[in-house]
């Protein structure tokens, strides 16, 4: 990919078992995303950025690391299987559902001040849905249908620390992912689980009140 100004890669250094008797630890980058810079507001201290993550990636080799790290990337994208194709439209139709009756039961939760807002879930799935910047490579694009299946691994209100661990597991699980509609199937899993957990937090909830 040709470098561009507005685009650069997040990810993350694994580490790893070079031998027994190594004394330092060794690291390989396995997850990569490729993220678009949308916006940049300069501060008084800083600035505020905005970006986008656009698509797996993987670095095919490191060029430098001076005055920053650089190299050559290659997208990473599932498998097209063709036959597939019904049973696809099927399940993205049922995930599609499924996060706006979660979303929905969410919003009912009363939540502390200090979390993160209730509408990740939703803005997750508009961002899946969004059209891709006119400029953007689309060699690096993934199918909208692979974009959706990524959109439900999202936190949900009032996660407990094993849940978002749980969570970061199940994206690890999805990244390394090459078949959407499995990834789709781990991500209707996971969104049953917190339609069930959201409901159990609201049935309390209503007891509380009375």
């Amino acid at each position: 990919m040709k470098r561009k100004k507005n685009m650069f890669v997040h990810f993350i250094l694994d580490p790893i078992s070079i031998s027994e008797t190594a004394t330092e630890a060794s690291f390989a980058a396995r997850y990569g995303c490729l993220v678009l810079i949308e916006n940049v507001e300069r501060l008084d201290v800083g600035a505020l950025v905005s970006i986008r993550g656009a698509g797996r990636v993987k670095i095919s080799r490191f060029l430098g690391a001076d005055p920053y790290l650089s190299g050559e990337v290659r997208p990473i994208q599932d498998r097209v299987n063709y036959e597939s194709s019904n049973e696809l439209t099927s399940k993205i139709s049922q995930l599609k559902e499924s996060i706006k009756n979660l979303n929905s039961l969410e919003i009912k939760l009363k939540a502390p001040a200090d979390s993160p807002l209730q509408t990740r879930l939703i803005n997750s799935l508009n961002w899946a849905e969004d059209e891709p910047p006119v400029e953007f490579d689309e060699s690096f694009l993934p199918s909208l249908q692979e974009r959706l299946s990524f959109s439900a691994l999202q936190p949900i209100s009032g996660s407990t620390k094993s849940e978002l661990s749980r969570l970061q597991q199940e994206r690890l699980k999805a990244m390394d992912m090459k078949d959407t509609v499995e990834r789709l199937e781990l991500s209707m899993g996971l969104i049953k689980e917190n339609i069930s957990s959201i409901a159990a937090k609201l049935a309390i909830q209503s007891l509380d009140i009375r």
